[in-house]
């Protein structure tokens, strides 16, 4: 019986120009030290509070997406263009896509690059809205009142490294890798679930084959992984919010039974985090590998 894993490939290649709507699948991508070059480039600022917001809190992002134009510059990444949830198309070099926007997602918000706000004003996190930390979690990651909180020490950890996320719209790494196994081990216990990839907002979906039935990811945290001639630091778990539950563009359908088939039976993570050790051209059908050299302390 051959008990040999099968070999490892990059199957899809993600970018997402605008933090929280749907992105762009590429055939190849450049990676820098802050991931992928201009991925979650633009972001929302909710100006009822002054700081940037995800889809855990205004849900109607998800029903939005966008994609960069070539060939013009909005400072420190490119314009973009954006298709709202009724398929009408505005620019970020719109003079009226802050209120389009607001209009489309039913928030006053304005749509900001990295280049227009400085780390502090990127990072600054708002008051909870639940009151307080526990409850926000509870709320973020659609969990009972009895079911335990993820593990977010090795998550935290990452935001030392502050010369990276102050000056990104990542929550806190800059690189998402999910497998084909997870998704197909996450489909076995719901089976009628559309698992479409972009429901988890990965940047590199693995393809392990096909045969395999386990997260499979998991088992590199603390090593190193290679893509093409990139390499990754492979940091933590990913912990899922309600996101990947939610409905989004592209008729994805709002579907609970997804986190809630998460917490019970994946712990919660899905996918892993990953910091860039080493630049570099990934392409999809690069093989993909996982290196002996010890992540840890890099």
């Amino acid at each position: 019986m051959n008990t040999e894993l099968p070999e490892l490939s990059v199957a899809q290649i993600w970018r997402y120009p605008v933090k929280s709507m749907g992105g762009e699948r590429l055939e190849q991508a450049e990676v820098g030290r802050r991931g992928l070059v201009w991925d979650r480039g633009w972001a929302v600022r909710d100006e009822k509070i002054g700081v940037t917001r995800s889809a855990r809190y205004i849900p109607r992002l998800l029903l939005c997406s966008a994609r960069y134009l070539p060939g013009t510059s909005a400072g420190t990444v490119p314009h973009v263009e954006i298709t709202l949830p009724d398929g009408s198309l505005v620019g970020s070099d719109d003079p009226g896509v802050h209120q389009r926007l607001s209009t489309a997602i039913g928030r006053e918000v304005t749509l900001v690059s990295t280049g227009s706000l400085s780390g502090e004003a990127m990072s600054r996190q708002a008051p909870y809205e639940t009151g307080d930390f526990e409850t926000e979690m509870r709320m973020i990651f659609g969990l009972k009142d009895d079911e335990p909180l993820p593990d977010m020490q090795a998550m935290m950890k990452d935001v030392s490294r502050s010369d990276v996320f102050m000056q990104t719209f990542h929550d806190s790494f800059s690189i998402n890798v999910l497998t084909t196994s997870s998704i197909r081990h996450l489909q076995n216990h719901v089976p009628s679930a559309n698992l479409d990839v972009q429901r988890f907002r990965s940047n590199i979906i693995v393809d392990d084959g096909g045969e395999c039935d386990f997260e499979r990811e998991l088992e590199w945290i603390g090593k190193r992984i290679a893509a093409g001639p990139a390499i990754f630091d492979v940091v933590a778990g990913c912990a899922r919010c309600t996101i990947i539950a939610a409905a989004q563009q592209g008729g994805i359908a709002r579907d609970l039974t997804i986190t809630r088939t998460v917490v019970r039976e994946m712990k919660q993570v899905m996918g892993i985090y990953c910091n860039v050790h080493q630049d570099g051209i990934i392409r999809t059908g690069d093989a993909v590998t996982v290196l002996n050299d010890d992540a840890a302390g890099a």
